[in-house]
């Protein structure tokens, strides 16, 4: 598969139906799943989770990258910038907007490979669509992330509290 994007360490590319298996592997860890909601991994979530990025791609012309490192076959992470609609109201700037999100596989923590990602996914979406608001969400007490968040530019501007969840501190880049 030939990447879109390169880094020092990275190549990301569109998914494609190939990366199912890879995609389905990057959530099995239950650490990996720790902020990621309360969710099992299924076959079937990973489906419809690349189904989802994909239709975010055919429409909107950008969406998360699948990562490895280069010269592996791998799926490390899956990173970048798709369309959301998440349903929390227009008070809380989540629908129907551009959103960032990082998964990075747990053998992979604490390496920098979210953190250079998201800069290749950023500046790319920032060329090609031009710089515009870019929301993102963060449970509560997901420290590293937080950290990501801000050193990327985004700001916190609220929170949300789901019925039964946990609390997601929400951020916005503009």
């Amino acid at each position: 598969m030939t990447p879109l994007l390169t880094t020092r360490r990275l190549e990301l590319w569109q998914p494609a139906l190939r990366d199912l298996p890879g995609l389905f592997d990057l959530t099995l860890a239950e650490e990996t799943r720790r902020f990621l909601g309360s969710f099992v991994p299924t076959e079937m979530d990973a489906f419809n989770r690349l189904h989802r990025n994909a239709g975010s791609w055919a429409l909107h012309g950008y969406g998360t990258f699948m990562v490895r490192l280069k010269g592996h076959d791998r799926i490390v992470a899956n990173c970048g910038v798709f369309r959301s609609h998440r349903g929390f109201g227009a008070d809380q700037g989540l629908d129907n907007v551009a959103e960032a999100g990082w998964i990075v596989h747990q053998d992979h923590w604490g390496q920098g490979i979210a953190g250079e990602a998201m800069e290749a996914a950023l500046a790319w979406f920032d060329q090609v669509h031009g710089r515009q608001r870019i929301a993102c969400m963060i449970e509560h007490g997901h420290a590293a992330s937080d950290a990501l968040a801000g050193k990327l530019g985004f700001v916190r501007y609220g929170l949300h509290q789901p019925d039964g969840g946990a609390a997601l501190v929400l951020y916005e880049r503009v």
